[in-house]
């Protein structure tokens, strides 16, 4: 949960720094409300509901007030309902304030207006509308001499930048704001706010180097500055790009320095978030005692602040943490208690994520049914999403087209109208050849549509057709598997691996981001020719459907199953963690060898043999073709048929092949082994107390034995 919990706290990190940029007093002609705003401004963010009361009790001061002082006023409520929880009647006060801007032609105040709208519209997950406001309050600021409220325009656009992606306009913007800020004079707020947003930019863009230079310039400012709101801030940024450049402990430094921060100003909610996210680095670091301990403290903070999103975090980070501990109901409990909050609340992109951690638990526990249960509620909800994605896609694609065609109707009028004002005395005679011309266009544009229609569904059959011939083409009439010849042409274009060319460079690649790995897996169902033999080829293909069916259960979508010939099957796993193929094996056995096939009142046992590698798997630095790596997959699958069945042997690397040749350790994958070539391990599909059996590295003794 940690990149979740960053994206949630960075974003209040953000949102932070922007309103303190407006921190400085300007000079109102009303001393002493001028002074009590002052005073509220840390509180709107700390303790916004203590703020919004406070500035409640102001509001009938300030409608006497001159505009300046109402705007300032207006701002600061506006931020603190925000806090509170309430964006939907802080957009209200912000449309009020670019209202009372336009009204009175005051730049500032429309700024400050846009500024609050931009805000609020972020919150509600309007991300469009949050730009447009930003880029509109850059505009009307830089109208004013208003130098903080400059800075502070400048680097809400260039998050707006940032947040499309386009991030050298964003580096751009940033930078000008730092330049700015750093003429202001007797206030270090503005470039605290300009660095700390350049700093997590720099995160964002992941060059480290830059973000902890500018990280180190902003902790002294916010040191200097002696506030506590400033610097819990800039150590919250600190933690974010720790994490993000794998400085563990760094993080852990930060994020407990901040907390000490924030409990000596009670920042309510400051303290859930970073609790939240101390849970999150003990759990990665597989501290589950920890992680126990702060979780249960975010979560109190969480229902003390009535923060969904932190009690919904906190709660996955303790299901976790049980799970790790071996507690395995409690964790279930902790981790269904948290995917109903998020369930509840709409965030379906962070409960996607959920469940992808939860399987991946679950997995690790040993509960492989309940992994597979939440990947499959993985997959519905990504499903979901595409689809509104899509519905929103085509509602916003409408709306463009029928704005498109009002604005062309209105000009076609236009330009109608003033030809007729320009030739009144040819009226009669323009009216006749525009409706002639007019019958001869809806002639025209009647048989073009005609002709394009024919033309469409003539295009949209033969597409059909195209679609239903390649897919006959590819799967296997009777496992609806893909067959030999859509693998080999599917390797031919993406997986064929050329010796001392660049696939060596993107496997290595792809190892060392998160030690991922593709794995060849060959298996073969043991005794199919008695099986056929003393029950018919019918009893055959059942069997073969039922291991179909195993396979597509117990794989994911994303890997490709393959009949291969017979009651041969091949699966290729783009991705895979390296020490996991060994877990893949026992799974693919354990599945088959777990159920039963009913034909004509008997129940048909099934086992099957399995052979697997890595791939792409390395010989002397060079990686081997898929062909030959198949080829190695098969003599182990031989192997497993040789030693006893139900079994899977697996290649695991080669040893001093300068020995040796390549195509020798093919000829005898078993000699090559005893030798000393080749490293094996087996994986049994033998059951201990109803649980599978370890793999082990196989040594020669075992097969002399």
């Amino acid at each position: 949960m940690a990149a979740l919990l960053s994206a949630f706290h960075s974003r209040a990190v953000r949102r932070f720094a922007a309103l303190l940029v407006l921190a400085p007093a300007l000079a109102f002609g009303q001393a002493a409300l001028d002074e009590e705003l002052a005073a509220t401004r840390e509180m709107v963010r700390f303790n916004p509901d203590e703020a919004v009361a406070r500035l409640a009790r102001l509001v009938p001061q300030a409608r006497t007030a001159p505009l300046a002082t109402r705007a300032e006023l207006h701002w600061l409520y506006s931020s603190a309902i925000r806090r509170a929880g309430d964006p939907k009647r802080a957009l209200a006060m912000g449309d009020e304030l670019v209202a009372w801007g336009r009204a009175a032609r005051d730049d500032a105040v429309y700024a400050k207006g846009q500024l609050t709208r931009a805000y609020a519209l972020f919150d509600l997950d309007d991300l469009g509308g949050s730009h447009k406001a930003n880029f509109e309050a850059e505009r009307a600021a830089n109208n004013t001499g208003d130098l903080p409220l400059r800075v502070q325009a400048t680097i809400s656009a260039g998050q707006s930048f940032q947040e499309q992606g386009n991030y050298p306009a964003a580096l751009a913007r940033l930078q000008a704001a730092i330049d700015l800020a750093r003429t202001v004079k007797k206030d270090n707020a503005p470039l605290a706010g300009a660095l700390n947003a350049l700093a997590f930019l720099y995160t964002d863009m992941k060059q480290f180097d830059k973000g902890w230079e500018v990280q180190r310039e902003s902790l002294e400012v916010a040191q200097r500055m002696k506030s506590p709101g400033r610097l819990a801030i800039a150590l919250a940024t600190e933690y974010g790009l720790a994490i993000e450049s794998g400085q563990h402990e760094q993080a852990r430094r930060a994020l407990l320095a901040e907390l000490d921060v924030e409990r000596r100003l009670g920042a309510r909610q400051m303290i859930a978030d970073t609790l939240v996210n101390l849970s999150d680095l003990y759990l990665k670091k597989r501290d589950y005692r920890s992680t126990v301990g702060f979780a249960q403290q975010a979560l109190a903070a969480g229902e003390d602040v009535k923060s969904p999103l932190v009690i919904a975090t906190a709660r996955v980070n303790l299901g976790q943490a049980y799970l790790g501990m071996g507690r395995l109901a409690e964790g279930r409990r902790q981790f269904e208690a948290g995917l109903d909050a998020y369930e509840k609340n709409g965030v379906k992109p962070e409960l996607q994520a959920v469940l992808v951690e939860y399987g991946a638990a679950l997995e690790q526990a040993g509960d492989y049914k309940g992994a597979i249960d939440a990947y499959h509620r993985e997959r519905d909800i990504s499903e979901e999403m595409f689809a509104e994605q899509r519905q929103k896609a085509v509602l916003e694609l409408q709306q463009k087209y029928d704005t498109e065609k009002k604005q062309r109707q209105i000009d076609a009028l236009r330009q109608e109208n003033r030809v007729k004002g320009v030739e009144l005395d040819n009226r009669r005679l323009q009216q006749r050849i525009w409706w002639l011309l007019a019958i001869v266009f809806a002639l025209a544009a009647v048989v073009v549509g005609l002709l394009y229609r024919k033309v469409r569904q003539a295009n949209a059959q033969l597409e059909v057709k195209n679609r239903e011939l390649k897919q006959q083409s590819a799967r296997d009439p009777l496992t609806a598997l893909y067959n030999r010849r859509h693998f080999q042409e599917f390797m031919r274009h993406h997986g064929q691996v050329e010796p001392g060319q660049a696939g060596h460079g993107k496997a290595e690649r792809r190892q060392q981001d998160g030690d991922l790995i593709g794995a060849l897996f060959l298996l073969d169902v043991d005794h199919f020719k008695h099986i056929n033999d003393s029950h018919g080829h019918a009893a055959g293909d059942a069997v073969l459907k039922m291991i179909a069916a195993s396979l597509r259960e117990t794989l994911r979508e994303t890997d490709m199953i393959v009949r291969w010939g017979g009651e041969e099957f091949l699966a290729f796993l783009p991705a895979v963690p390296r020490g996991g193929l060994d877990d893949v094996a026992r799974r693919i056995l354990h599945g088959i060898s777990s159920q039963s096939v009913e034909y004509q009142g008997r129940m048909l046992a099934v086992n099957a043999s399995v052979g697997f590698a890595p791939f792409p798997l390395v010989a002397l630095d060079t990686p081997m073709s898929w062909e030959r790596a198949v080829n190695l997959v098969d003599m182990a699958l031989y192997m497993a048929k040789s030693h006893g069945r139900n079994r899977a042997y697996g290649v695991r690397g080669f040893h001093d092949l300068e020995r040796t040749t390549l195509e020798a350790v093919e000829q005898d994958l078993e000699s090559a082994w005893r030798n000393g070539f080749v490293d094996l391990v087996v994986v049994t599909g033998d059951m201990l107390d109803g649980v599978p059996a370890a793999a082990e590295t196989l040594e020669r003794a075992d097969l002399v034995a």
